[in-house]
Order: C-alpha cells, then structure tokens, then sequence
C-alpha cells in the first residue's frame, strides 16, 4: 500500500474511532460520576484521555489486517502507553491534591506514604526503562533513554491547568520534533487523529483529558526522539527537560503565562 495512503486511511480511521469512543464515553462518565471541578468551578468529565489508548489499539490492529503493522516497536509502544494511561487514571480517579510537584510526592514518599502520584512517576519510569533497555545501544543510552522518555511524560500534565493548553503544548513539541527528528508517522498518525478530534472538546471545557491522557501525550513526545534523534541532541533535551521540571517547582507556569502577553493570547486562543 503507498505510504501517504496508509497515512491518510490510517487518519481518517483514527479520527472516526475517537469520534466513536467519545460520544459513547462522555455520557458514561457524567452517569459514573467520573467528573472533576475545572478552573472555572465547573464539574466536567474527566480521565477522558483513556481514549486515546483505545484508539491506537484499534487502528493497529487495522494496520496489522492491512500488512503495515511496524512489528515490536510498535507493540511495546502500544502496552506501554496502555499501562501509563492507566496509572493516569488512577491518579484521575483517587489521588488528591495534598502533594504537588515530584517534590511533595516524593517527600510524602520517603515518610512512608504512598501516594498516586509516586505510584504515577515510579511506574512511569520503570515503564522508561524498559522501553530503554529495547531501544538504547548501551548502559549510557539506557540512561538518557529512560531520563528523555520519563521526563517528556511530566512535561504536558505540567500545562494541563488550563482548557486546550496542554494540547496545544503537546501540538508545539509534536511540530518542532517532526521538524528536527525522523519520525514514524504511521506509528504515531493514530494518536494525532485522536488529539485533533479531541481538541475542540478541550478547548471549550467539555471534557478534561487528565493525567490518563497527558501522560500518554508526553511519553509520545518522548518515545519520536528516542527513536530518531541523535544522542548529542538527546541529552541537551533531557538537561532542558530537567531545568524546566525545576523551574516549575519554583514557578507557577500559569501566573508566568498570564504576565507575558503573547503567551497569555496563544493559551486564551480558540478558548470558549
């Protein structure tokens, strides 16, 4: 099959199967009581970012029946952000904002105490590791590897304070790696259509993606430049990645957006 074909079918059948999962899980969720208080003091659904997972699994199986199946990348990439997706939800679904930031965690942590979003960083990065251990040519690309994959899968849940921001954070990154990196496009194409599809509901604070989606979104990020940057490249990303996790220890990204004004226009665009 040509290839832009496949990218194009393999499109228009993720956008269709979002548009699918959607209007079946929206309800489900209000009736559930799976909803959460948004900025503006309104309940809406929330975790909805577990469709995304969904929709990848069903275009590659799609993709399988179609004979361009990419193999075991693809289906570790697959179990991989299917378990990210669900300690997502779990922090979703029971965490509690006592603790913020790797820092409240990770302190609460060292006290004996567990909390989800511990639970959500050291599965993530067990789950990093062992993508790395696949994907990496030795013990220092391991490192680098499991470092990149781990920290880009923080880096859009940081902007998810805000309708539409952390897809349009994911959406600029998504932009500049395919700009700078060799990307698999087939491999990625069915998590795009989702987002696209998606978006709109976002932006207009009818649905909130959570962590279950966030995190998927980051380790996608995070998985195009494993695969097709160069280690040089990989390490200054993941020294950047680090200062900015920093950074937003410190800083509140929310009152540094609304204090610059093209980057308050960019976050308030398109916004309801």
């Amino acid at each position: 099959m040509n290839f832009w074909l496949s990218i194009g079918l393999t499109a228009a059948l993720g956008i269709t199967i979002e548009a699918l999962v959607l209007l079946m899980l929206l309800p489900m969720l209000k009736r559930s009581g799976v909803v959460r208080e948004n900025f503006q003091e309104v309940y809406i659904p929330a975790a909805v970012g577990i469709t995304f997972p969904i929709t990848i699994l069903l275009c590659y199986i799609a993709l399988e029946l179609a004979g361009v199946y990419g193999g075991e990348v693809y289906t570790l990439y697959l179990a991989a952000v299917a378990l990210i997706c669900l300690l997502g939800l779990l922090d979703d679904l029971i965490g509690t904002r006592e603790s913020l930031g790797f820092r409240g965690h990770f302190s609460r942590l060292f006290k004996g105490e567990l909390t989800t979003g511990a639970l959500k960083a050291l599965g993530v990065g067990f789950i990093s590791l062992f993508l790395a251990v696949f994907l990496s040519s030795d013990a220092i690309d391991i490192v680098v590897n499991t470092l990149l994959l781990a920290l880009f899968t923080n880096i859009i849940n940081l902007l998810d304070l805000r309708p539409g921001r952390a897809i349009k954070g994911f959406l600029f990154f998504a932009v500049i790696i395919m700009l700078l990196v060799r990307v698999d496009y087939l491999m990625f194409i069915p998590l795009m259509a989702a987002v696209l599809f998606y978006f709109p509901f976002d932006l207009r604070a009818k649905a909130m993606m959570g962590d279950a989606g966030s995190n998927v979104l980051g380790f996608s990020l995070g998985l195009a430049c494993v695969m097709g940057m160069e280690f040089s490249f990989r390490v200054g990303t993941v020294i950047l990645l680090i200062l900015i996790h920093i950074f937003t220890e410190k800083y509140s990204l929310t009152k540094i957006i609304e204090r610059v004004g093209v980057l308050r226009y960019l976050d308030e665009l398109g916004r309801s």
